[in-house]
């Protein structure tokens, strides 16, 4: 192995429905949309990440945006591999190698994944030269990210809302007790936000502005602290066939969001009444932690915190929280042994 160490590069890769990051040399070097256009005559990938991203919804017949992952897990295996290959080849460091390095990569998965889309994911890392190939869950990652000792005999729970799964786990002993996977997190915000300026409006917005709105003024209870201002919304009068413009508040978007947040709500609840009771007094004690972009909505830790009765911390940098840890788990592969899937 010796010589061959030499050769292989380590890189962490947390591959989310929504953006894909790689940490390398303890440095976040990708942080990119997970999406990719693709020339519908050539077949070739023209542009992936935050290029493609600024393609999204103003394609032409030649050219489709692709989102690879769908609900946290592979849905075009083709496109999913080619754009991991490019994010790798964009690292800067591996760059300048001569040849392609071969890879040990620790790649986060969903918790409630199965097997078939395991293998999926992971054999899309072996054909981009993935020799040693690690998973590791996503609440895990999320847990070692923030700074939890998951190894202790403590329990602690997560809530990683990502981009296409939100994932609620009790951890302890450097294992998953119980956990709940719901197909309710921010891209069903957007659509949320799509249908309500639809349907109350009569405004046609593409994914792209409901996502700006839901960053921007989305908000999970009506009664905030610190409200932000309202915010113009450009879109298709879907009577007159009209570009137009209408004024938004928080509250609205409080309203559009109200239903997905509510089974958010209950699955956190349906977890804790799953939780053995030793656990559950630890819990009572250390409080909920949240990750994920989904956790950054305005008011949800407040909300979650009046439904539990429990304190409701938010990680520092929670979209970064998931690919910390799994960079975490990289720098230490003997002592996570046991938390990693081979």
């Amino acid at each position: 192995m010796g010589f061959f160490d030499f050769l292989t590069e380590e890189i962490a890769i947390d591959l989310g429905t929504a953006n894909t990051l790689i940490i390398h040399n303890d440095k976040v070097v990708v942080d990119s949309p997970s999406i990719v256009a693709r020339d519908r005559i050539s077949g070739k990938i023209i542009a992936v990440g935050k290029e493609a991203n600024m393609m999204q919804g103003k394609t032409h017949e030649n050219i489709k945006t692709i989102r690879p992952l769908k609900d946290g897990v592979i849905a075009d295996f083709d496109a999913s591999e080619q754009m991991i290959s490019m994010f790798i080849k964009n690292i800067p460091a591996l760059k300048k190698k001569l040849f392609t390095p071969a890879l040990r990569m620790v790649v986060c998965i969903p918790s409630g994944i199965t097997e078939v889309e395991m293998r999926a994911v992971k054999e899309s890392c072996e054909r981009v030269n993935g020799k040693e190939v690690y998973l590791i869950h996503e609440p895990m990652a999320a847990a070692i990210g923030i700074g939890i000792d998951i190894m202790q005999p403590k329990g602690n729970m997560i809530v990683d809302i990502g981009g296409g799964t939100t994932e609620i786990a009790v951890i302890a002993l450097g294992g998953i007790v119980c956990d709940k996977s719901v197909k309710v997190a921010g891209d069903v915000f957007t659509n949320d936000i799509i249908y309500y300026m639809r349907t109350q409006h009569n405004l046609y917005v593409g994914d792209r502005t409901a996502e700006k709105i839901k960053i921007q003024i989305g908000a999970a209870t009506e009664d905030l602290d610190l409200p932000p201002e309202e915010m113009s919304v450009q879109g298709r009068d879907l009577l007159t066939g009209k570009p137009k413009q209408v004024q938004i508040s928080y509250r609205e978007i409080a309203k559009a969001l109200d239903k997905s947040i509510l089974r958010i709500e209950d699955s956190v609840m349906e977890t804790l009444s799953q939780t053995p009771p030793e656990l559950a007094a630890d819990i009572y004690n250390t409080g909920i932690y949240l990750a994920g972009g989904g956790s950054m909505l305005r008011g949800l830790d407040k909300r979650l915190s009046q439904k539990t009765d429990l304190p409701v911390y938010i990680a520092e940098d929670p979209l970064r929280a998931v690919v910390r840890g799994t960079g975490i788990t990289l720098k230490n592969l003997p002592k996570f042994k046991s938390v990693l899937i081979k």
